[in-house]
C-alpha cells in the first residue's frame, strides 16, 4: 500500500507511526509545506487520559514525550488579584516545536519518508498513491478544493485570540482574568517546558476593538498585554510567534472522505482551545484512522467507513464541549458581577463534561469554598444548593426542585378528577419545593384537547382548591397554575384564534386574525381565571406565552405578521402579552409571585433573536414579573432543534445574567449532580423536571438523602422509612463515588 500524507502535524505524524509500524512493507510518505523546526505557537497540552492512549499504541512514542512534558495536577482560576486553585487534574504541556521533533524521530525510526518545504497544491503527482491523508491544518488546500465533496462548513466565531509565549513559571494550568473598562480579557496559561510558558489572550471583538488591537502589530499587543497583565507576568516578558490575532474557525465536514483522500486533524475537525483537545482530537482520529487501514489493508472505502463510524460520535461530542466551553468564554463579560468562586466554578464547570460531583472528587477543599461562599450570600446551612430556600418576592420556596408544567390529558369537560389529585398530592409528598400545574385553560375555547383542564367555572375552581389544600395541609411544598390558552394549536376549538392567520401545520385549520375586542374578551378571561387561581388557593401564576401557544404568538416574528399596532417591533408584538400580564397582577395579591414561560428561541431561520428575547425579558421584569421560566421552540412545525445533557441551561443562563432577572430552567436535567451545578454556577435559581418525575414522585426526597440531609420532612406516617432511604442512598453513593476513583486515569507524571 501506498500512503501520501499532507502535513505533518501531530495528527499526520501519529497516524503513520502507528500504520508503518503494523504494516511494516507500506510506503509512507509526508509532505510538509514548512521547514522542519518551523512551529505556530508554543505549547500543547495533554491530559492523563490522553497519555495513556499513548502508552498503548506506541511505547516508544510515550516515553519521548513523557520525557520532555511539564506535569501539573491543579488547575488555578484567577481574576483581578484573586485566585483558587483547584486539585485533581492531571495534565502536561509540551513544546509543540518538541512534540514535532519528537514524531519526526519516531517516523524517521519507522522509514517513513519525510519531505519538508513542499508546498502541495495539486494531487496530480499522487494518483498512484491508494490513500492521501488531507492533515494539512485548518485551512486545508486539499479541503478547500473539494469543499462540496466533503460538505464543509466554517463558521467563524466571534472572540479574538492571539497565542505568545513567556519565560514566567507556572506550576498549574492558570486562567488569569483582568477586567478592563473595555470588558474581560483572560490569558489561557500553562508551563510546556522548563523556563516557557503558553499564554493565549482572549477577548469578546468590542474589547479588542476598544483597546486599539490590531491582527497583526505584534509589538502594540505585547506592549499593552503587558501592562494588562502586569502583577501576572511578574516582570516577565511576553514572546511573539506569528502571533496574530485571530477569529477561531469552528470547522465541521459532513463527508470525512471522498475517492481515496481521507481528511484528518484540523482539516476535518476543529476544537477550541478552551478543553485543550485540538491535538488530543488529531491524535485520537490519527489512531482511529490507522486501525481501520490496518483492519482493511485491501478496501479502502472500507477503512475510510470504518474510521468514520468509530470516530464521528467521540469526535461530535468533543466539537459539542469545546463550544460550550467557548460560548462561555465569549460571554465572560456576563459573569463579572458573580461572586469570586461562584465565578470560578462556572468557568471549571463551562464545557458541561465537568460537574460539581467531578469536582468534589478531585478537591473537596475546593467545592466546599464554592458551597460555603452561597451559603453565606444566600443565609442558609444546608450543603447541598439544591435543597436551600428561594425566596420569590414573599413566597418561600423551600427547596430549588421544581415540577415543569406536564399535560396529563385526563380533565373531563375541563375538570380536573381524582387521576390528578393523585399526581400533584404524590410529587408534593415526595418533597418538591413548587409544583406547576399542566397548561390550563382560561376558557373552553383555550383548551388544547378535551382532556385538557380548565379554570373557568366555580367547579373547576373548587377541584384545584381540594389539591392545593391536602398540599398545604401535609407539605411545604407550593403550588403554581399556569394560565394559558391555545390558540392556533387548539385542536377542539371551531373558531381558532391567533396573532395572524397563520396555521400551525399542514393538517391544522387556518386561525382568525384577533381583533381589538376578541382581544379584550382573552384579557377579561385570564383576569376571571386569576380570580379563580387565588380562590383556589395557589400560591403562585405562571403565565404562559411559549411553545406558540396563543399569547407566544405575538411575540415571534414566525406567527405574527401584523401591519398594526400589535405587529412589526418586538416592542409592538409584546403590546398584548403584557396587556394580560396587567391584567393578572392587577387580580392577583401583590405579596404572591407571577411567573412567565417564554420560548428563548424558535429553533427556525428568522425566528426570535437574542436581542428580541431580553427585550421581552426586561419588559416582564419591568411590569413586575417576578421570575422567568425558560423554554424553546415548538413555534413552528419546522424545526432544528439542538438538544443533549441540559440543552436549555444557556438560555436561562443568558437571560439571568444579562436581564438579571431570577430564571427557571429545563431540558434534559435528570440527577441531582446537575441540578446543584446550574445553582452553583449560577445558571438558574430553579430547575424544573418533567420526565423525571413521571414514574418517581420521591425523586426530591431520595435526592435528599443523597445528600446526606437527614431531615427528610417526610410525612409523619412515612417517617419509618427516612432511616432506611438515608441508609440506602448513602451506600449507592458510596459505591458511585468508588467506581468513579476507579475509573480515574492514572497519572503519567514520571
Amino acid at each position: 500500500m501506498k500512503i501520501t500524507v499532507i502535513g505533518s502535524g501531530p495528527g499526520g505524524l501519529y497516524f503513520s507511526i502507528l500504520t508503518k509500524k503494523a504494516m511494516p512493507h507500506c510506503e509512507i510518505d509526508i509532505y510538509e509545506r514548512n521547514k522542519p523546526d518551523d512551529s505556530f505557537g508554543f505549547g500543547v497540552v495533554f491530559s492523563d487520559e490522553t497519555l495513556g492512549e499513548f502508552l498503548k499504541r506506541d511505547m516508544q512514542s510515550y516515553e519521548l514525550i513523557r520525557s520532555e512534558f511539564a506535569y501539573w495536577d491543579d488547575i488555578v482560576v484567577a481574576r483581578d488579584g484573586k485566585q483558587v486553585s483547584v486539585a485533581g487534574n492531571g495534565f502536561c504541556g509540551c513544546s509543540r516545536k518538541t512534540l514535532l521533533k519528537l514524531l519526526h524521530q519516531r517516523c524517521n525510526e519507522e522509514g517513513i519518508r519525510l519531505h519538508f518545504e513542499q508546498n502541495i497544491e495539486n494531487l496530480e503527482a499522487f494518483k498512484n498513491s491508494d490513500i492521501i491523508v488531507a492533515a494539512d491544518g485548518i485551512g486545508s488546500g486539499i479541503r478547500t478544493q473539494f469543499e462540496k465533496e466533503f460538505g464543509t462548513q466554517i463558521q467563524m466565531k466571534s472572540n479574538r485570540f492571539v497565542w505568545l509565549g513567556s519565560t514566567k513559571p507556572l506550576d498549574a494550568f492558570t486562567y488569569f482574568f483582568r477586567t478592563t473598562p473595555y470588558g474581560s480579557i483572560v490569558a489561557h496559561s500553562y508551563q510546556y517546558e522548563e523556563g516557557m510558558s503558553t499564554w493565549i489572550f482572549e477577548c469578546s471583538n468590542e474589547t479588542w476593538e476598544k483597546l486599539n488591537f490590531e491582527v497583526d502589530n505584534e509589538n502594540y499587543t505585547v506592549t499593552k498585554l503587558a501592562v494588562i497583565f502586569k502583577d501576572e507576568l511578574d516582570g516577565h516578558p511576553l514572546i511573539t510567534n506569528k502571533s496574530h490575532w485571530r477569529q477561531f474557525p469552528h470547522v465541521t465536514n459532513k463527508n470525512w472522505s471522498y475517492k481515496n483522500i481521507v481528511l484528518l486533524g484540523d482539516a476535518k475537525a476543529t476544537a477550541h482551545y478552551s478543553i485543550g483537545s485540538g491535538t488530543k482530537l488529531a491524535m485520537d482520529c490519527a489512531i482511529g484512522l490507522s486501525d481501520a487501514v490496518i483492519a482493511n489493508p485491501d478496501n479502502v472505502q472500507a477503512a475510510f467507513e470504518q474510521y468514520e463510524n468509530t470516530r464521528r460520535n467521540p469526535v461530535e461530542m468533543i466539537q459539542y464541549a469545546a463550544t460550550v466551553s467557548l460560548d462561555w468564554f465569549e460571554n465572560m463579560n456576563r459573569y463579572c458581577y458573580h461572586p469570586f468562586y461562584q465565578f470560578s466554578f462556572g468557568c471549571m464547570t463551562r464545557s458541561k463534561k465537568v460537574t460539581y460531583e467531578n469536582l468534589r472528587l478531585r478537591d473537596k477543599s475546593y467545592t466546599d469554598k464554592v458551597v460555603n461562599e452561597f451559603k453565606e450570600i444566600n443565609h442558609f446551612d444546608s450543603n447541598s444548593a439544591a435543597f436551600t430556600p428561594f425566596n420569590l418576592g414573599h413566597l418561600k420556596i423551600e427547596n430549588r426542585i421544581v415540577m415543569s408544567a406536564m399535560g396529563q390529558y385526563k380533565a373531563e369537560n375541563g375538570l380536573i378528577n381524582d387521576w390528578h389529585f393523585q399526581h400533584y398530592t404524590s410529587r408534593a409528598l415526595g418533597g418538591l419545593g413548587l409544583v406547576f400545574t399542566e397548561m390550563t385553560a382560561i376558557s373552553d375555547e383555550g383548551r388544547i384537547t378535551q382532556g385538557w383542564p380548565g379554570i373557568y367555572t366555580n367547579e373547576q375552581t373548587s377541584a384545584w382548591k381540594r389539591i392545593n389544600d391536602f398540599i398545604h395541609q401535609h407539605t411545604k411544598t407550593k403550588t403554581a397554575i399556569q394560565l394559558g390558552h391555545a390558540g392556533r394549536k387548539s385542536q377542539i376549538s371551531k373558531n381558532l384564534i391567533s396573532a395572524s392567520p397563520l396555521a400551525f401545520s399542514e393538517n391544522s385549520s387556518t386561525p382568525s386574525e384577533m381583533n381589538r375586542e376578541q382581544m379584550h374578551q382573552i384579557r377579561n378571561e385570564f383576569a376571571i381565571a386569576t380570580l379563580n387561581a387565588e380562590k383556589a388557593n395557589f400560591d403562585m401564576i405562571e403565565l404562559q406565552a411559549h411553545h406558540g401557544f396563543l399569547l407566544a404568538t405575538f411575540l415571534s416574528p414566525l406567527t405574527n405578521t401584523r401591519t398594526d399596532e400589535f405587529g412589526g417591533t418586538i416592542e409592538n408584538r409584546l403590546r398584548f402579552p403584557l396587556e394580560v400580564f396587567n391584567a393578572i397582577r392587577d387580580n392577583f395579591p401583590k405579596e404572591k409571585p407571577i411567573s412567565v414561560r417564554i420560548s428563548a428561541t424558535d429553533w427556525a431561520e428568522n425566528g426570535i433573536s437574542e436581542k428580541d428575547v431580553y427585550t421581552i425579558s426586561k419588559a416582564f421584569k419591568e411590569t413586575g414579573a417576578d421570575i422567568i421560566n425558560v423554554s424553546t421552540g415548538n413555534t413552528v412545525v419546522k424545526k432544528q432543534k439542538k438538544g443533549g445533557r441540559m440543552w436549555q441551561v444557556p438560555f436561562s443562563d443568558a437571560i439571568r445574567n444579562t436581564v438579571h432577572i431570577p430564571t427557571i430552567t429545563a431540558g434534559n436535567i435528570t440527577d441531582i449532580d446537575q441540578i446543584n451545578t446550574i445553582i452553583l454556577s449560577g445558571k438558574a435559581d430553579l430547575i424544573a423536571l418533567g420526565k423525571p418525575l413521571l414514574l418517581d414522585p420521591y425523586f426530591a426526597i431520595k435526592a435528599k438523602a443523597y445528600e446526606a440531609i437527614e431531615n427528610l420532612e417526610a410525612p409523619i406516617s412515612y417517617e419509618k422509612g427516612v432511616h432506611t432511604l438515608l441508609s440506602s442512598e448513602q451506600t449507592s453513593r458510596k459505591q458511585l463515588e468508588k467506581m468513579k476513583r476507579a475509573l480515574k486515569p492514572k497519572s503519567n507524571k514520571k
